[in-house]
């Protein structure tokens, strides 16, 4: 918990100096709680840093492409000049993101988990899958996941204005 506090106080140091007035200086405080929350519900005071980075990243402002790309950087095995995530690498993957809808009551079970697993290893012979089928997978809005490409969407509408008038 005390690496990820300081890893957090730093990245909401540097993100108030990038966007002076608009961090909250309570946000390191408050992502920590969601954190402990998400990912340390009996109380051991352990969170998992992989765990911390992939609901970071899901609630990032960064592009799904690039949101994809870091979960298999942080989920997948090197394995020569390649890497691979596997299907534990997969499942762990999902578990941790799938604690985000939970914490306000919307998760799946792990037979979902179990389910998508199957699913992006479908006609897969081998143990491992490279980052063009995982992306390739995620690009098609597996349902264990599409809370994600439905919160990225309505983040970025929010930005979006229209010079129409009503009455």
């Amino acid at each position: 918990m005390q690496q990820i506090s300081r890893m957090l106080t730093k990245l909401f140091q540097r993100a108030r100096l990038e966007k002076p007035g608009q961090v909250d200086p309570r946000a390191a405080e408050f992502t920590l709680s969601l954190l402990i929350a998400m990912y340390d519900r009996s109380g051991t005071g352990f969170v998992k840093i992989r765990s911390a980075a992939a609901a970071l990243i899901a609630l990032s402002g960064d592009t799904l492409l690039a949101k994809y790309r870091a979960f298999f950087q942080f989920y997948a095995i090197p394995d020569g000049n390649v890497a691979l995530i596997t299907r534990s690498g997969l499942r762990s993957l999902l578990t941790d993101l799938n604690q985000i809808p939970a914490i306000v009551g919307e998760s799946c079970s792990l037979s979902c988990v179990e389910i998508a697993t199957r699913d992006c290893f479908h006609g897969v012979l081998n143990s491992a899958i490279v980052e063009e089928k995982f992306l390739s997978w995620l690009r098609s809005e597996p349902a264990v996941l599409l809370w994600l490409p439905t919160c990225y969407r309505l983040s970025a509408t929010e930005m979006v204005s229209h010079q129409a008038r009503c009455r």
